[in-house]
């Protein structure tokens, strides 16, 4: 099952605070929950969900999620009757539109035919194979605007990196990048993997940074230190820090990991490496 549809009725179950929800989704990349799927039981770790806005109410009904389902399918407690049971998944919600900005059920009805949108009833429901492309534009043209995944979200650095508003906000910060590639270089430090040598010029200076610590970890007196808390890692290494887990994998963790599935690969220290080590080291005494 390659995806499936999760539906929300806030008039018949409201126990998210959505704009916190949707807070924490744009601050720390994903939502983890718990999500009923009815009579479905053939639903696999890494399936796609999207989330179907329902009910009578002044927003309207449409697609106003997306998640990855992170679980197989198990029996929970219900919660409004405590003697019976209901299946469910857990869900990583990673892209959540305010209410009001979702793509209406009628886009969806002439963009996205072969679901009758308006009567979709219960979760868990599979989307037809050859539906999902035409998902994944519409999401593309109405969804949340796409963050770089080149840019950090630091901690504080430097002292005005955080602004107070209803949480503490953490703003991207070059310099810190800068540091952290300066010092470590823009291979993976899990799997060795270089966008440049791999992909040539137009790789070049590019590579994912990852915050060791979440930042909603930390309190709003944090100082980041560039080397030690941030570090290079390449798209896959750095999904699976973050895969199943509250606190993400260290690199140590994906390396074992790597080298128990045998892929490991050794790295060489070439000229270049060198060069970039003693530059890391001046940039590093200026500061």
């Amino acid at each position: 099952m390659a995806a499936i549809i999760l539906v929300w009725n806030p008039g018949l179950w409201n126990a998210w605070n959505y704009d916190a929800v949707t807070d924490q989704v744009a601050e720390t990349g994903q939502f983890l929950d718990r999500w009923s799927v009815g009579r479905h039981r053939n639903i696999q770790p890494g399936t796609q969900a999207w989330l179907l806005l329902q009910g009578q109410g002044q927003h309207g009904r449409g697609l106003i999620g997306h998640g990855m389902v992170m679980s197989e399918t198990y029996e929970a407690q219900e919660s409004s009757d405590p003697g019976s049971t209901v299946r469910c998944v857990n869900v990583a919600f990673d892209a959540l539109l305010p209410l009001g900005d979702q793509i209406p059920a009628s886009v969806l009805a002439s963009q996205a035919p072969g679901v009758v949108w308006n009567r979709v009833r219960g979760s868990g429901r599979a989307i037809p194979t050859g539906l999902e492309p035409e998902l994944q534009r519409l999401w593309r043209e109405h969804g949340p605007a796409a963050s770089d995944p080149s840019q950090t979200v630091p901690g504080t650095y430097p002292d005005e990196a955080v602004s107070r508003v209803e949480v503490n906000r953490y703003e991207r910060s070059p310099e810190a990048r800068r540091i952290c590639l300066a010092f470590h270089g823009t291979s993976c430090a899990a799997c060795g993997f270089s966008f440049e040598v791999t992909y040539g010029d137009i790789g070049k200076d590019f590579i994912q940074v990852h915050h060791v610590v979440p930042v909603s970890q930390l309190g709003s007196g944090y100082r980041l230190d560039p080397v030690s808390d941030l570090v290079p890692l390449c798209a896959n290494c750095h999904a699976m820090a973050h895969h199943g887990v509250g606190t993400p994998r260290t690199v140590a963790e994906l390396r074992r990991a790597i080298a128990a599935a045998g892929h490991l690969s050794g790295q060489v220290v070439d000229g270049r490496a060198l060069a970039a080590q003693d530059a890391a080291h001046r940039i590093l005494e200026q500061r």
